[in-house]
């Protein structure tokens, strides 16, 4: 046998599964087929036979998780939501939202009155001690947002600003240590409200305000004349959905949904939202050795 006829009867064999799909001693498979193979009390057959996915979220905070002009929820909470639903229906409309106090993401699930918080929760050690995190569908750290007419818009300029560099943050145990991990010879300026870390730089009482990266992400998108982006983000955090327990097919099925999305082909939904949400393009996937 030449190398060229074992080629071909490999290429034979790696078509065989095509072909032979659409022929009728082939077993259709459906969601309920699928499901019927996960345990008995996975909670992926009872969402499926529900017939749609039930996710506690919040309704508040831009861009993870609020409301449009229309009322209509929206954010990149209520997105991976979509993707979960999609994956699991075929349709991103089937999923009822609940909205929950952050306090409740955790009981929440326990109790079973939400199948899964999607909600920008901060996964840890601890937490994985009374849930389950698939992968993380984002990134979190600190960041600065400053002002483009400022003269300390970038993260090197408000370094070499030294002792004359203000920075507003929101009042906290460790604010401050946190701000001079990165700019150490800052004036910390510790403040009630995020709103109010905002208006420090919007007033020109501060050069830069300490905030999440995805609120600077956020804002500068759709205000870049008024916001601008450092450049610069530390203290890195990884966002996760959180599901109960003892459940590795609901917890395998999540987390295969949410890296097809991510890094699969089936990214529209993951990718509109990214750029919607953080004015920022996902990097281009590249095929060959995993990225994930």
């Amino acid at each position: 046998m030449t190398e060229d006829s074992i080629r071909r009867d490999f290429l034979k064999l790696g078509m065989g599964g095509a072909l032979l799909a659409g022929t009728a001693g082939m077993v259709t498979l459906s969601a309920q087929t699928a499901a019927a193979q996960s345990a008995p009390d996975s909670l992926l057959r009872s969402v499926i036979d529900r017939g749609y996915l039930i996710v506690g979220t919040g309704s508040t905070n831009a861009p993870w998780h609020f409301e449009d002009e229309a009322g209509k929820l929206v954010g990149m909470d209520i997105t991976m939501a979509k993707i979960l639903a999609k994956g699991l229906f075929d349709d991103d409309t089937k999923v009822e939202f609940v909205l929950q106090d952050p306090a409740q993401r955790i009981p929440n699930i326990v109790t079973g009155k939400v199948d899964i918080t999607i909600q920008f929760m901060t996964m840890s050690a601890n937490r994985a001690q009374l849930v389950a995190f698939p992968r993380p569908y984002y990134v979190e750290g600190v960041s600065l947002l400053t002002s483009p007419t400022g003269t300390m818009k970038t993260f090197d300029e408000l370094l070499a600003g030294g002792a004359d560099t203000r920075i507003s943050i929101l009042q906290n145990v460790g604010a401050e240590e946190a701000v001079h991990k990165v700019l150490p010879g800052a004036q910390v300026m510790q403040i009630d409200t995020q709103a109010n870390v905002i208006a420090a730089l919007d007033a020109g009482r501060a050069d830069g305000a300490a905030v999440d990266l995805s609120t600077v992400k956020w804002l500068v998108a759709r205000n870049p004349d008024r916001y601008f982006d450092c450049g610069y983000a530390w203290e890195s955090m990884l966002y996760g959905a959180a599901i109960r327990q003892g459940d590795l097919d609901w917890l395998w099925f999540v987390n295969t949904t949410f890296e097809i999305a991510m890094f699969g082909n089936d990214n529209a939904l993951y990718d509109a939202a990214f750029l919607e949400y953080f004015g920022t393009k996902v990097p281009a996937r590249k095929t060959g050795f995993p990225s994930i």
